[in-house]
């Protein structure tokens, strides 16, 4: 079956990895290497972090309770800092404009799929950087977590992104960086992408797509 769409994560994909972020915390500030996502992960769907992620709580209210959680792990975090880095490293990658670029181009129809939180008041658009891509006409559609009250790896916030594009499961391909949120779309019959390093995962699209991007 030919694919109709494209489905892109926007940090670790088209925007640089919020991990990444926590990894230069961590070495600022002499945590163990891994910590704040070990952190993350224990929290599970009823942490601070995944509160966040589905609109459940505002920045300012994650800021203390995820700090909270870091003083629980053992480890002092200035959570107000941490989110200001993120949000100041998320510029879109050169090659993935250019991929979506093309991929609009030859008719496909593209989306965004994120994990994203609301501002400090709950008032806007809970991921400015999305917005402004869709803004550009990069994409056709743009989901939101913390918009949503779903987070992936939910399977239903998949089948959400799938009905407002128009199209089956089946006739998409997905890129994430992170395993746990592509073995559902998997599931769903998505063609799925991990992105690890952008290039190859864009040679890897170029092939399953048929044409070459830039």
């Amino acid at each position: 079956m030919a694919h109709r769409a494209v489905i892109f994560d926007l940090g670790g994909v088209v925007f640089p990895s919020p991990f990444d972020v926590f990894s230069a915390y961590e070495t600022e500030r002499g945590l163990p290497d891994g910590f704040l996502r070990r952190v993350v992960a224990a929290g599970g769907e009823h942490g601070a972090w995944a509160r966040l992620e589905r609109g459940e709580l505002h920045l300012d209210e994650f800021h203390v309770a995820f700090a909270a959680e870091c003083d629980a792990a053992g480890a002092r975090v200035d959570a107000a800092e941490l989110m200001a880095g993120i949000i100041r490293r998320f510029a879109p990658r050169p090659e993935m404009v250019a991929a979506l670029r093309t991929i609009r181009h030859r008719g496909l129809r593209t989306a965004a799929l994120t994990n994203n939180w609301l501002p400090h008041d709950g008032a806007g658009t809970p991921d400015r950087q999305a917005g402004d891509l869709e803004d550009l006409g990069l994409f056709d559609v743009v989901v939101e977590s913390a918009r949503e009250g779903l987070r992936k790896p939910d399977p239903a916030i998949y089948r959400l992104t799938c009905d407002r594009l128009g199209v089956r499961p089946t006739e998409t391909v997905f890129l994430d960086d992170l395993g746990v949120n592509l073995k559902p779309a998997r599931a769903l019959g998505m063609t799925t992408i991990k992105v690890t390093d952008p290039s190859v995962a864009l040679d890897e699209l170029a092939a399953v797509l048929g044409f070459p991007l830039p």
